[in-house]
C-alpha cells in the first residue's frame, strides 16, 4: 500500500502515551506539512495492510515503525534516525549523532525505553492523537 501525496509513514503504538507525544513533536516541527509525514496506529487497518505482508518482520516492529518512500519499514532507532533527519534541523544533527552510535547499543537504550514506556506517559483514550482539525487528514486508519 503506497503512501499517499509522496508521503512517509509513521507507524505508532496507538496504546502508549509516549508513543502520541512523539507523534505531536512530529507533527510540531511538521506543521506546515513540509517533511510530509503520514500517521496510522499499529492496531490499525493501514499497518495491517502494509506489514502483515512482510510478517516475518512484524515482531520486531512493536512500538514504531516507519515505511520510508521506498517501501521499506524501520523500526525501533532507525526509524527515530530517519524522522529526525526528516526534520531536519538540529534535530538533523542529533540524528546524525546517533548514526555513529552502533545499532545495537542505539537498539538497547530504544529498548529500555520501550519496556518503561507506559511509566514515562499516560495511556491515551483513543489510538490517534487529539490534533487541530486541519491535521487529522494525516491520519490513517
Amino acid at each position: 500500500m503506497a503512501t499517499q501525496n509522496g508521503s512517509e509513514r509513521i507507524f505508532y503504538d496507538g496504546t502508549c502515551g509516549l508513543c502520541h507525544h512523539g507523534v505531536l513533536f512530529v507533527l510540531r516541527h511538521d506543521r506546515a506539512g513540509e517533511v510530509s509525514f503520514r500517521y496510522a496506529p499499529l492496531q490499525g487497518e493501514t499497518y495491517r495492510a502494509v506489514v502483515d505482508s512482510k510478517a516475518d518482520t512484524r515482531q520486531q516492529l512493536d512500538t514504531l515503525v516507519v515505511q520510508t518512500f521506498d517501501g521499506d519499514l524501520l523500526g525501533r532507532s532507525d526509524g527515530v534516525i530517519h524522522v529526525l533527519r526528516r526534520i531536519g534541523g538540529g534535530w538533523g544533527g542529533v540524528a546524525a549523532a546517533l548514526g555513529l552510535c552502533p545499532r545495537p547499543l542505539r537498539d538497547g537504550a530504544y529498548d529500555l525505553v520501550a519496556r518503561w514506556r507506559s511509566r514515562l506517559a499516560r495511556r491515551p483514550g483513543a489510538l490517534c492523537p487529539v490534533v487541530p482539525a486541519s491535521l487529522a487528514d494525516r491520519f490513517d486508519p
